[in-house]
């Protein structure tokens, strides 16, 4: 059976290294596979370095400790890879190491639902990106005290008594994070955006200036 090795992660067009930190020093041999049954590189003693016809073929190179670099990784690459290593005394050995190749995640998209009855407000929030396997997590206050839920959907109820004023959901995969918030002015009452007010304010002063250009 192949000996564990790690799991790599990298973004589409990285360069990566498959490296064994603890490979035999005395070997005949070594191949590395993409599959079981798919060689990309053998070397073996006294022999020029062979690199078979494959999707690695301009794009790997094996050096003298016996890492695989590979230039420009993209998301089919994805796979487990395999090392076997024929040693001196004719025993052979397998190594294993996971490459994973994702997509940085884009900024989440919060989607708010709400309905109201009496004075209670009832929110389901949404947050969701297209086509991706992450984790999400929110963050926000209940009463006083934060909370955290590993979900892509928040439930929550607003009373004028008790409501939390923001909302912060963080989408993450084991190579990138981003994170939107939404905000609450009153219970069931979102807030606008930063960037709305914003512009809001810098209009109100560019029609100020003007009519100050236009009376001097």
């Amino acid at each position: 059976l192949p000996l564990a090795g790690y799991s790599k992660y990298a973004t589409p067009g990285d360069n990566v290294s498959l490296q064994i930190s603890n490979l035999p020093k005395n070997h005949r041999s070594l191949t590395w596979f993409y599959t079981t049954d798919q060689k990309i590189v053998e070397w073996e003693s006294g022999e020029p370095t062979k690199y078979f016809d494959t999707k690695f073929k301009d794009r790997a190179t094996l050096d003298s400790r016996g890492t695989l670099h590979i230039s420009k990784v993209q998301k089919e690459n994805s796979s487990t890879y395999l090392l076997r290593v024929l040693k001196d005394s004719g025993h052979e050995e397998e190594y294993k190491i996971s490459l994973m190749v994702l997509d940085p995640v884009p900024k989440p998209v919060i989607t708010v639902k709400k309905r109201q009855k009496m004075n209670t407000c009832y929110l389901t929030l949404s947050c969701g990106i297209q086509d991706q396997s992450v984790t999400y997590t929110w963050y926000w206050e209940s009463g006083s005290f934060p909370e955290e839920l590993q979900s892509s959907v928040l439930e929550d109820v607003h009373t004028p008594q008790s409501y939390s004023k923001s909302y912060t959901c963080q989408v993450s995969n084991p190579i990138s994070s981003q994170r939107n918030t939404i905000h609450f002015t009153s219970p069931c009452v979102q807030a606008s955006s930063s960037g709305v007010a914003w512009t809001a304010t810098w209009l109100v002063i560019m029609v100020t200036t003007v009519l100050n250009l236009l009376w001097t």
